[in-house]
């Protein structure tokens, strides 16, 4: 790899790391907010965009424990924000919706951000689009599977010996 290149990989790399800790404070914000932990507010993101889970889809979805999601499941009932609801194809499980109604009561934290990126990508050519895309696409899967990592270290030893 040419000085340039891992350069500008060094670079690249710590500008995701950036992103990634501002990304995480703007979704600690909202939840501060909104009276809920980050992490709630990523698990009802999982259930608004993939479809009322079950609980053990949510835990293989987030990497966490599924005593960790059953709790964070009743906060998120008892607030109102999810919904239980009886399986369709098998009566023993349980689905948990997105209370579709509760959030037209939330304020409309990503307005800003989602117009301002939107004004952003109209500057840009359909190839740099593509590139971004690329970027995000790959980026979400090293994520994904380092998340994965993690959830299986804690598993196999209890926690006992992550970084």
């Amino acid at each position: 790899m040419s000085s340039d290149k891992a350069e500008l990989t060094r670079r690249l790399l710590e500008l995701a790391r950036v992103w990634s800790t501002e990304t995480v404070m703007f979704h600690t914000a909202i939840a501060e907010t909104s009276g809920l932990s980050a992490t709630d507010t990523k698990a009802m993101d999982y259930i608004a965009r993939l479809g009322p889970l079950t609980a053990k889809e949510l835990a293989k979805h987030s990497g966490l424990a599924p005593a960790s999601v059953t709790a964070l499941i009743d906060r998120l009932e008892r607030k109102g924000l999810v919904l239980r609801k009886p399986h369709p194809g098998d009566r023993r499980k349980v689905l948990v919706e997105f209370n579709a109604e509760h959030a037209k009561t939330m304020p409309p934290f990503w307005a800003g951000l989602i117009a301002e990126s939107v004004e952003y990508f109209a500057r840009l050519s359909v190839e740099q689009l593509e590139t971004i895309a690329d970027f995000v696409v790959a980026s979400t899967e090293i994520t994904r599977r380092a998340k994965e990592q993690v959830a299986l270290m804690s598993i196999k030893d209890g926690g006992k010996n992550l970084p």
